[in-house]
C-alpha cells in the first residue's frame, strides 16, 4: 500500500483563469526553436549550420563537457537560423517545419541509457544536487518523479494522462532499469495508472503548495547527502520516453495548460516542445488587459516560469503558459489601507479572507514594494515544507558561506521550492534567482 505523507505547511493560491477540461488543437507554426537557456548547466556546442536538413530526433547542440548528452530537434526540416547573443553565447537554433514530418528511427531494445543519450531523451533528466541536467557519468541512488503540480493554474496531469497510460507505465518500467524509481502522486489523484503503477514506489502526498514539486517529496522520502546524487524527470517527458520505448521515435508533443486571467477562453492545447506561442495566444488574449497596463505572458507556471511574449516559443519543460496582467498602470484608491474584498492577502490585511477559499482572485506581475532588508520573521518556514531552515540558508547563500550552505541543506533545493516563500516574502526579495546564483557558484567550487 502507497506510503501517505501528510504535508501541513504551504499555500494554496486560488487564482482566476484555470483551464477547463477541454482539449483543442492548433495550426502547427512554420518554425521551432531549441533554446539551450531551458537546459540548466549545459555549455553548448552547435553540430549543424543553417540550411541543414533535420529529422525529429537529430541533434541540434551538445553539451561541451558531455558531447554524449545531446539536445534534438522536435520536428523535421531545414535549420533557418542559428540566433547568437553577446559574446557568441548561443541563444537558439530554430528549424522551419516541412510539411511532412520525418523522424529519425532508433533501437529501443537496447541500453536504456544509451538510447536516452542517443535520441536527446536524457536532457529531459535533472539531478540533485544543483538542479542541472544530469551527468550521465553518475549512478544516482534514486529517480523522482512528481506526478502533479500543486502551483496555481498548474497543468492537471491526471487529465493529461488520459488515454497515454501505456506510454507513461512502459516510461516508468525504462527509467527502474537506471535506478530505484519513487512516483510522488497527490492525495486527490485516482487514476489507476498513478496509484497503482508498476516498477516504482508510490508515495502519496496531502498538503497545499509546495507539495507537488519534486524537491519536497526527495526531501520526505529519500534526503540527499553531500556525494549522493539522485536524478528527476517531468511526468510528461517520462510519456515522451514511454513513446520511444514503444516506437523507437522520439515525440515530444506536449499537453499545455493555457490559463490565466487574461485569456478568454483557457484550456488545454497539444502542442510540441518549442512551438512558437503565437499560435495559441493569437485571438485568445483579453483586449482590456492590453489597455490597462499590458499583459505578463508566462513560458511555464505562473510561480516559476519566464517571461516572454507573443513572439517565443514554449519552453522545453514548460507545462503551461499563463497569462496575467502586468499591473503597470494600476490606479488603487488609498492603496493597501482599504478594505478590499478581491485583494489576496496572506495577512488578512483585506477583508477579503473572510469569502473564503474558494474566491478567485486576480493577481498582477507587480511585486508591490521595493527590496529591503531581510526580515526574519518565520515568513518562510510558515509555507516551506522541507526539513531545512529557509531563511538561515537564503542568508547563507547572500553571505557566500559555503560550509554553512551545504550543513543547512542547499544540495536538495532548487530555485523552485523557494516560490511559495517569494510571494510571501514581506523583504521583497528575489529568492528563485538567489538560490540559482548560489547553486551555481558551489558547483563550480565542487567542479
Amino acid at each position: 500500500m502507497a506510503k501517505v505523507i501528510k504535508l501541513r505547511k504551504g499555500l494554496d493560491i486560488n487564482l482566476k483563469g484555470k483551464a477547463t477540461k477541454e482539449t483543442a488543437t492548433v495550426k502547427c507554426p512554420g518554425e521551432y526553436a531549441l533554446v539551450p537557456d531551458d537546459f540548466t548547466g549545459v555549455k553548448s556546442k552547435v553540430v549543424v549550420k543553417e540550411g541543414d536538413a533535420v529529422k525529429a530526433g537529430d541533434a541540434l547542440f551538445v553539451d561541451k563537457l558531455h558531447p554524449e548528452v545531446k539536445f534534438v530537434s522536435p520536428v523535421s526540416g531545414i535549420v533557418s537560423l542559428v540566433e547568437r547573443g553577446d559574446r557568441r553565447k548561443l541563444l537558439s537554433i530554430r528549424v522551419k517545419a516541412d510539411e511532412k514530418q520525418e523522424a529519425r528511427q532508433f533501437d529501443a531494445k537496447g541500453d536504456v541509457k544509451a538510447l536516452m543519450l542517443e535520441s536527446g531523451l536524457f536532457a529531459f533528466l535533472r539531478q540533485r544536487p544543483y538542479d542541472v541536467v544530469a551527468n550521465p557519468e553518475d549512478k544516482p541512488k534514486a529517480i523522482f518523479v512528481s506526478a502533479f503540480n500543486s502551483m496555481p493554474l498548474s497543468q492537471d496531469f491526471e487529465y493529461v494522462l488520459e488515454g497515454q497510460e501505456a506510454e507513461f507505465q512502459a516510461g516508468l518500467s525504462a527509467l527502474a532499469k537506471m535506478a530505484k524509481v519513487y512516483l510522488g502522486v497527490s492525495a486527490k489523484q485516482t487514476a489507476k495508472a498513478l496509484t497503482d503503477a508498476k516498477d516504482c514506489e508510490v508515495n502519496i502526498f496531502d498538503g497545499p503548495a509546495p507539495a507537488g514539486n519534486v524537491g519536497v517529496q526527495i526531501n520526505h522520502v529519500s534526503p540527499v547527502n553531500k556525494g549522493e546524487v539522485v536524478w528527476t524527470m517531468g511526468a510528461e517527458e517520462v510519456i515522451f520516453l514511454g513513446r520511444l520505448m514503444k516506437t523507437g521515435k522520439v515525440d515530444f508533443t506536449r499537453t499545455i495548460a493555457l490559463a490565466g486571467s487574461e485569456v478568454k477562453a483557457p484550456k488545454y492545447y497539444k502542442v510540441k516542445v518549442g512551438q512558437k506561442l503565437t499560435t495559441l495566444l493569437d485571438g485568445n488574449l483579453s483586449p482590456s488587459g492590453e489597455k490597462e497596463g499590458g499583459l505578463r505572458i508566462i513560458s511555464g507556471n505562473v510561480m516559476t516560469g519566464f517571461k516572454t511574449t507573443a513572439e517565443g516559443f514554449l519552453g522545453a519543460h514548460a507545462t503551461e503558459v499563463n497569462v496575467i496582467p502586468e499591473g503597470d498602470h494600476a490606479d488603487e484608491m488609498l492603496g493597501w489601507i482599504m478594505p478590499r474584498f478581491n485583494t489576496f492577502s496572506t495577512h488578512r490585511s483585506y477583508f477579503s479572507w473572510l469569502l473564503g477559499k474558494k474566491k478567485e482572485y486576480v493577481i498582477d506581475a507587480r511585486i508591490k514594494g521595493g527590496e529591503r532588508h531581510m526580515i526574519m520573521s518565520g515568513e518562510y518556514d510558515k509555507v516551506f515544507p522541507m526539513d531545512i531552515y529557509a531563511g538561515y540558508l537564503v542568508k547563507a547563500i547572500i553571505a557566500g558561506d559555503i560550509d554553512r550552505q551545504e550543513a543547512l541543506g542547499i544540495y536538495e533545493v532548487a530555485p523552485e521550492d523557494f516560490a511559495i516563500a517569494e510571494f510571501v516574502d514581506s523583504s521583497k526579495l528575489e529568492l528563485q534567482r538567489i538560490v540559482r546564483e548560489g547553486l551555481d557558484i558551489l558547483r563550480k567550487e565542487n567542479a
